[in-house]
């Protein structure tokens, strides 16, 4: 079983969807986690829990029909293996958190409702954590259904996590579920 070696911390991630981005289009970022991450002591991340927050202009507000050019959706995904500027599918082993801001632009609603991914791995308890064993973490977003509007858009990603020491069993376990994924 994992032992923690730190109290939790956040890790954050922002990417910038540039104004006019297409419908589809999408951009990645990434969270280097080789300070963390230490194959010959099996030392891991546990993640807790993954917020995203989207934000739009230079003032970094949450006008959210400035987001999109219509009504459509601002989609981000967290993975711990690269997808490239893709979306993976929902069972993929490799996604740790997601989100769907539905926007409806005339009304200047936003809506999370179609989003039902765990991004809250419960409470301190580790054994609820989403392990991690690679050394890089993914985030992917981009508009659905609409182009972005006249100005960028921001996506951030805040993971809660803390570092653990696995036993050699869990690790391989894990490196073996992660690789699986890929394949």
């Amino acid at each position: 079983m994992a032992k923690a070696k730190t109290g939790s911390f956040y890790l954050t991630e922002s990417i910038t969807l540039p104004a006019g981005t297409v419908n589809g289009g999408r951009v990645q970022g990434t969270i280097d986690l080789g300070a963390y991450v230490n194959v010959p002591t099996g030392q891991a991340i546990a993640i807790e829990s993954v917020d995203f927050i989207h934000q739009v202009a230079a003032d970094f507000g949450q006008q959210v029909n400035q987001m999109l050019v219509q009504s459509g959706a601002i989609c981000a995904q967290l993975t711990d293996l690269n997808p490239g500027t893709a979306l993976v599918r929902a069972d993929n082993q490799s996604l740790i958190a997601s989100s769907g801001l539905n926007i409806d632009q005339p009304n200047n609603v936003a809506s999370h409702a179609a989003d039902l991914y765990p991004d809250n791995f419960g409470p301190a308890a580790l054994s609820e954590a989403f392990m991690v064993v690679n050394d890089t973490l993914y985030l992917v977003a981009g508009p659905d259904g609409s182009a972005s509007g006249a100005a960028d858009v921001s996506v951030t990603a805040r993971v809660r996590c803390r570092v653990v020491k696995l036993s050699s069993e869990d690790w391989m376990a894990i490196a073996i579920q992660s690789t699986a994924s890929d394949n």
